[in-house]
């Protein structure tokens, strides 16, 4: 039943991020050349909501499912590891047309290349998995 759920809230995300052109390869190619501000609004929009979201649970109003107190435990410092994943990501964001969680809704879609992308994204993580310790954290 608990899978169900998750099954059900993933396909109603895949439906909206479909309906507000989020997985649009054109909305992304425009976001990068800064000819639209569709996408900005769309992540600005999650970023306000999200913030206001973690404020409203860490003044204990918004619980966890099973009662409990969210906490977010703090991150460590570390600026320059931010700013090179973060170039990274964009990097591979811009020339896949994709972030990670459109990948598998495009799959859905029946954009077919995407399987590829996705099969490389696992193997990347993979290798980051095996290396991470070796890595300048």
């Amino acid at each position: 039943m608990k899978i169900l759920k998750f099954l059900l809230v993933g396909i109603f995300f895949g439906i909206v991020l479909v309906k507000s052109e989020a997985v649009s390869w054109y909305r992304i190619y425009e976001m990068f050349r800064f000819q639209s501000f569709h996408m900005y609004g769309i992540i600005g929009t999650a970023i306000a909501s999200g913030i206001v979201f973690l404020q409203i649970s860490k003044k204990g109003h918004i619980k966890s499912i099973k009662g409990a107190n969210i906490f977010v435990p703090k991150k460590e410092k570390g600026l320059i590891r931010y700013i090179v994943g973060g170039i990274i990501f964009g990097f591979g964001w811009a020339l896949i047309g994709a972030c990670p969680g459109p990948m598998y809704i495009l799959l859905g879609t029946g954009v077919w290349s995407m399987f590829i992308v996705i099969v490389a994204a696992i193997i990347g993580t993979l290798i980051y998995g095996i290396i991470k310790n070796k890595l300048p954290h």
